[in-house]
């Protein structure tokens, strides 16, 4: 199994996306990329830690792409919004793929930029792309948070 981990906004709603991508086998939310140990929720809306709103993705390589996981992510969000995604505003709902090592690094560079030769969106995109260090498990009240309530979206 490989592991990927994405942030593109709300946690909640990017975890529905990525969940039910076949050959994903787990999906979890988390904040990766900060600097506080152990951070919670309140602590990375507080927008002190620099942690972001993220997604860890554990998918059969056999199954189903990385590749295919970036096409789900930049088609789940705005790539060219900076610290924000929608309503949600700050750090933490940033548009970032953490890679976990050279490889992913170069597929996830190589899918950018053939997205903004694509010209599908007006602006640039903001996306960064960054070396997974860390990563904080949330909150079990954030895990499956739509799913435990009968929902497909938090969007109105």
């Amino acid at each position: 199994m490989e592991i990927a981990t994405f942030g593109a906004g709300c946690f909640w709603g990017v975890e529905v996306a990525f969940g039910s991508v076949p050959g994903v086998t787990s999906t979890c939310v988390g904040y990766a990329g900060g600097h506080l140990p152990d951070p919670s929720y309140r602590d990375v809306c507080a927008g002190e830690t620099g942690h972001t709103e993220v997604v860890r993705v554990e998918f059969d390589e056999r199954r189903v792409s990385y590749e295919t996981l970036l096409e789900t992510f930049w088609s789940c969000h705005d790539p060219t919004q900076v610290n924000r995604q929608g309503p949600d505003l700050g750090y933490q709902y940033r548009s970032v793929v953490f890679c976990e090592h050279d490889g992913q690094i170069a597929a996830a560079e190589e899918s950018k930029l053939r997205l903004e030769e694509s010209g599908r969106h007006k602006r640039p995109i903001a996306t960064a792309i960054e070396r997974s260090h860390s990563f904080y498990l949330a909150e079990d009240y954030h895990q499956k948070y739509l799913a435990k309530r009968g929902m497909a979206t938090c969007h109105v």
